[in-house]
């Protein structure tokens, strides 16, 4: 079956992407779980951001001067609490909290560590540059960290490519991606590194509504994959929402 449109008619008519996004990483864990070798587990990570207001009179400056003569009750003269200066910059905003729509892979076998993670990009992680910033910016973590990483972006309302981000940020481009890179989009990268040098492997894809999905190299260790086919889980995923 083609991959949907899951932010337009009639697709939203059935089921919100939101609905897709957080049934999506169970299949993927549920089929990954036949694939795995021994000793690698995976699981859902589903995380909503939220919007925190903050309250700015809570915030009040209190100008009344300290007084550095004022008597103890021992008869002596009491040291007063230090003040700080006014700060350079008081404004309103918000605390980062961003959607989160992830599966990740471990070895059990040395103590449940990180080996790999698969990003589904939400609307959220593209409306703004800070927020484009934080998701390339933790991607980019994770591969520093020796963590294979897996972008899988089906948000067509807003048009950017974070894996072509991604590269940038590292100082690389993807040749095959073009000058205006496609909106949705699947990739999966790895940064392997020795005592000479480090080199970045990936696998991209430019996804078309009508097309299926792209089967990915998902990375366990430097020399064994897996493959994360998307196309099954994600037909999958939208069976199981009555999704046609």
């Amino acid at each position: 079956m083609p991959l949907r449109d899951h932010f337009r008619p009639p697709t939203t008519k059935i089921a919100s992407w939101e609905e897709l996004h957080g049934g999506w990483p169970m299949v993927i864990v549920q089929q990954l779980k036949k694939q795995l070798p021994p000793g690698y587990v995976s699981a859902p990570r589903v995380h909503f951001g939220s919007q925190i207001e903050i309250d700015i009179a809570a915030y009040e400056k209190d100008n009344s001067p300290p007084s550095f003569d004022t008597p103890a009750r021992d008869g002596g003269v009491a040291t007063a609490v230090w003040a700080p200066p006014a700060p350079s910059v008081a404004v309103e905003t918000e605390l980062p909290d961003d959607d989160e729509y992830e599966v990740r892979i471990y070895d059990a076998e040395r103590e449940r560590t990180l080996v790999a993670a698969i990003e589904i990009v939400s609307p959220a992680n593209k409306d703004r540059p800070e927020k484009r910033n934080a998701f390339v910016g933790k991607c980019a973590a994770l591969l520093r960290a020796g963590v294979a990483v897996s972008i899988v972006d089906l948000v067509s309302t807003r048009h950017f490519n974070l894996y072509a981000e991604l590269m940038a940020f590292v100082g690389q481009s993807d040749p095959t991606l073009g000058p205006e890179p496609s909106a949705v989009y699947a990739a999966s990268c790895r940064w392997l590194r020795n005592e000479k040098r480090a080199v970045l492997q990936t696998w991209s894809h430019a996804l078309i509504v009508g097309q299926p999905l792209p089967t990915l190299p998902l990375w366990l260790t430097d020399v064994r994959s897996v493959p994360l086919d998307l196309e099954r889980s994600y037909e999958q995923a939208c069976e199981d929402l009555s999704i046609p």
